[in-house]
């Protein structure tokens, strides 16, 4: 049986820090947009608040849902171990490269290269879900894909990863 609660435990944030991937899903219109999401790029800041280095890539369709005051939903799936789901649910905040707050949330994730980020998202949880998995496969992590970070490295080295953001900062909303 599923339970919610208010804040994250101790259990989750655990949880949260060895899972391999999560995924994101927003919405502001008809549309549902459903993410997932790799790399180190998630952080616990308390039991109310995560924190996402959100890499460019291909559409910006959460932050087209924040910037409507739309919903977001974090989920953490074990995919090893003892079978668990993990639901957030949240408010989302971007925080660009040139608000104040960038650099000091930036010092969640040391050894990352600033250059090659979009923007941080700060998730406002004000529900969290735990439903049991019983039906999630067993799976093996056999590696990262270095894909979209070598992408991003080669705009930034032609000088052209700022261009590529600001044509990518709007997605268009889908057509019924």
């Amino acid at each position: 049986m599923g339970r919610q609660y208010d804040m994250l435990t101790t259990e989750d944030i655990e949880f949260i820090k060895e899972q391999r991937i999560f995924y994101i899903a927003s919405a502001s219109g008809k549309e549902v947009n459903l993410s997932p999401k790799g790399y180190d790029s998630i952080r616990v800041i308390d039991a109310a608040t995560a924190l996402y280095l959100d890499y460019p890539g291909s559409g910006n369709r959460t932050a087209r849902d924040i910037r409507s005051g739309g919903e977001v939903t974090l989920m953490f799936t074990a995919f090893t171990g003892k079978p668990s789901i993990l639901r957030l649910f949240c408010k989302g905040r971007m925080v660009e490269k040139a608000d104040d707050k960038f650099a000091e949330l930036m010092g969640h994730f040391a050894g990352h290269d600033t250059q090659l980020i979009r923007r941080l998202i700060l998730f406002d949880i004000y529900t969290v879900e735990r439903s049991c998995g019983k039906s999630v496969p067993l799976m093996e992590f056999k590696g990262e894909r270095r894909d979209l970070i070598d992408a991003t490295a080669r705009l930034r080295d032609a000088g052209t990863l700022n261009k590529f953001i600001e044509d990518h900062k709007t997605p268009p909303v889908l057509k019924s």
